[in-house]
């Protein structure tokens, strides 16, 4: 077993669903990523417009970079929130993905130093500028659906991605050929029509942006379409062909507790900011605040009203 098919298989060994590798060079996305932010289709993501160059070349962003190692962790959940509540993304049922994700790579790079002492590295999951999707389809772990999002064949795209880039040589996987062929069922769905082109989404259409990322009032066009969503949006990856063969994660630390599965409007409506950082101590929902929950709930029922009007 050569050294990388030892790192793919600790990788599974600690709890991933997929593990490849991929040179560190640069990515030769910049005129696709230009003509994105040219568009605005960053919205009011600011960070987006910062760190461009390391964005594009991984080399920029850690010295010494040679490869990197991309890796998938299943979320997709055991128990759902009842029908008619208000929903939230299904990522966000759990524990916050940064620190579990990161916490096996940490293990994952001690594995490595235990051969390379003198390995030098960082990882990360959506916590730098790094092109996760594109390198991890690089890697050989899926490829870049429609919608965006990394879809592994067989597995679907319920999936948080994590990278490990390093400053040794290893043996590197490629692209595979499998794509979303003719279907747009993603672009179809959308009730935003945030999916403007295949590949192409605009933050400023799109229900999670709209949800979490936004400091502001949620657009007025978006609220008659939040389709019961008040944190985060999981429509495009709903109606994916692949999606149907999803099957529950293994991580404990994804599971929701009956406190959140609880969750329905009249107990939304009626929750204080205390009981919120207790229900929502370590998940990821954290990051749109109380008020911002707030802010999405009335808007939620504003949408609702609009159309018992109409």
């Amino acid at each position: 077993m050569t050294f990388s098919e030892q790192i793919k298989h600790k990788a599974l060994e600690l709890g991933f669903d997929a593990c490849g590798i991929c040179r560190a060079t640069d990515s030769e996305q910049e005129a696709n990523y230009m003509d994105w932010l040219a568009n605005e289709c960053q919205a009011g993501m600011s960070y987006m417009e910062r760190n461009i160059e390391k964005r594009l070349d991984p080399r920029l962003l850690v010295d010494g970079a040679k490869s990197i190692i991309s890796v998938a962790l299943n979320y997709y959940p055991h128990k759902l929130q009842n029908s008619d509540a208000p929903k939230f993304a299904y990522y966000a049922y759990g524990q916050d993905y940064h620190d579990i994700v990161k916490g096996k790579l940490k293990l994952l790079f001690d594995f490595i130093k235990e051969s390379y002492p003198d390995a030098t590295g960082r990882y990360f999951s959506d916590s730098a500028p790094v092109l996760e999707r594109f390198w991890a389809a690089q890697a050989g772990l899926g490829f870049v659906g429609k919608n965006t999002l990394l879809i592994i064949p067989g597995k679907g795209s319920y999936f948080f991605l994590g990278e490990l880039i390093i400053d040794i040589d290893l043996d590197y996987d490629s692209p595979i050929s499998t794509n979303c062929g003719r279907c747009t069922k993603c672009l179809d769905a959308c009730p935003t029509g945030a999916i403007e082109a295949p590949h192409r989404v605009n933050a400023q259409k799109c229900i999670s942006y709209q949800t979490i990322e936004n400091k502001g009032d949620i657009a007025p066009e978006i609220i008659p379409n939040l389709s019961n969503n008040i944190y985060g949006c999981d429509i495009c990856q709903l109606v994916c062909p692949w999606n149907r063969f999803a099957n529950p994660h293994n991580t404990p630390e994804f599971n929701p507790t009956e406190e959140f599965l609880s969750l329905d409007i009249k107990k939304l409506l009626d929750m204080d900011e205390e009981t919120y950082r207790e229900v929502f101590r370590k998940s990821a929902v954290k990051r749109a605040k109380y008020s911002g929950l707030k802010r999405n709930l009335k808007a939620l029922l504003e949408g609702k009203e609009n159309m018992k009007k109409e």
